[in-house]
């Protein structure tokens, strides 16, 4: 798994149709993600800046496990030599009375980029690099991970805390079989109105090493049971208006359906409007659709405003429950790297009379590219990758690395869709 890799062009095409490219090249949380992985392989870099186009990401080896030092009887966050700073660059080991109990790890962004998007980047790498160890407390078992990022929770075409909690996670436990992932929530990060950092803390459960995820099946959605409402806005009059408003028309659209209202919170500034709702079906899948609000609010005008911002997140919605698939459009490119990764054959139905997204599409070229796995459709036979195998250094593999680079040297990952 140690493939080095050249990526070019990063992010090519963003920006306003009259400047194709004004605003590509690496943002903060790319760059925050992809450094994160460099320390965690031991990578060599070159490009590792924000606004780069041009990324060569070269992983040399997977830190091994801190060694043990005894003699402590409280928690304590200790490393190897006693040094002050993590020997592997991304994890401090904690113990409790001279038993590893978890392993630890910040990643810190000065402004509001995207918590989920580092997230989405780490995630494979943290599920399936877990060893054990003879100091944990519980040994031939993953050690727990707590892992904190400081960062957007709400931010302009990015996946939202709320999102995750209640659509990402819930799925990737119960359809895909990843064990736990729970979040904390220390405060919200917002990239509109006030621009403010957020902090959220997550408990991950690695896959148990020599397991990996069994192959599973997206068909069969049932019919819709429940629809969640999360609201965010600053006052309590607006987000009752939003309230009775999505209620009618839903009600209009799905009579007796049961509406839930996980989240209704205070956004703590005007310019923060935010309205996530999610389908739940009878067979335990959930598809979502949100906005962030991201068009002018004026005060005198704030009711046209709220019933736009309700209109548009329930038609949304109601295009992507008419596709029939069990995923929404956001998910759908979320599940692809873990499709690729389960042992055996998986399917993920995404409706029909739609073509996947450019993100989906995206993401199955870089996997075929580069690890095997063909997607036809939402079909897909994984490499059945076990936890574990990323650490594993033997001379096999060492010569199939050389073997990879040489082939890849000179070779430009360009995606046809960036």
């Amino acid at each position: 798994m140690h493939i080095p890799v050249h990526i070019s062009d990063i992010r090519g095409k963003r920006g306003p149709k009259s400047k194709p490219g004004k605003v590509g090249g690496l943002k903060s949380a790319h760059l925050a993600g992809a450094e994160w992985l460099a320390r965690a392989t031991d990578a060599t870099t070159t490009g590792l800046t924000i606004k780069s186009r041009d990324l060569v990401f070269r992983p040399t080896c997977i830190r091994p496990p801190l060694t043990s030092i005894t003699g402590f009887t409280q928690e304590h966050e200790i490393f190897k030599n006693g040094s002050t700073e993590s020997p592997n660059g991304v994890w401090t080991n904690v113990y409790v009375d001279e038993r590893l109990v978890k392993r630890t790890s910040h990643i810190s962004m000065s402004s509001p980029g995207s918590i989920f998007l580092i997230l989405q980047a780490i995630l494979p790498y943290i599920l399936f690099s877990s060893s054990s160890s003879v100091e944990s407390a519980t040994p031939n078992e993953p050690i727990p991970i707590r892992l904190t990022i400081d960062g957007g929770t709400n931010v302009f075409h990015s996946l939202s805390y709320e999102y995750a909690s209640q659509v990402l996670f819930p799925m990737l436990r119960s359809k895909v079989g990843i064990g736990s992932i729970d979040m904390i929530l220390h405060r919200r990060g917002w990239s509109t109105g006030r621009a403010d950092v957020g902090s959220v803390g997550f408990d991950i459960t690695p896959i148990r090493p020599g397991h990996n995820i069994s192959a599973f099946s997206f068909t069969d959605r049932g019919h819709v049971s429940k629809i969640h409402v999360s609201i965010l806005a600053d006052t309590f009059a607006a987000r009752t208006y939003i309230r009775d408003l999505v209620t009618k028309q839903i009600m209009r659209r799905y009579a007796n359906i049961e509406i839930l209202f996980p989240v209704d919170e205070d956004s703590k500034h005007s310019k923060r409007l935010y309205l996530l709702l999610v389908a739940e079906t009878s067979n335990g899948f959930r598809l979502g659709r949100d906005w962030l609000y991201d068009e002018k609010i004026s005060g005198d005008k704030l009711e046209k405003t709220l019933h736009r911002l309700v209109s548009k997140v329930v038609k949304d919605l109601e295009d992507e429950l008419a596709h029939g698939g069990c995923v929404d459009e956001f998910m759908q490119d979320q599940i692809v790297v873990f499709q690729a990764l389960a042992e055996g054959r998986t399917e993920v139905d995404g409706g029909t009379d739609r073509i996947a997204s450019l993100h989906t599409q995206t993401a199955r070229w870089v996997i075929e590219t580069l690890s095997g796995p063909r997607f036809v459709g939402g079909h897909c036979h994984g490499i059945g990758l076990q936890a574990g195998d990323l650490s594993r250094k033997n001379s096999t593999g060492l010569a199939e690395a050389e073997d990879i680079e040489a082939k890849l040297s000179g070779l430009s990952v360009k995606s046809p869709t960036s």
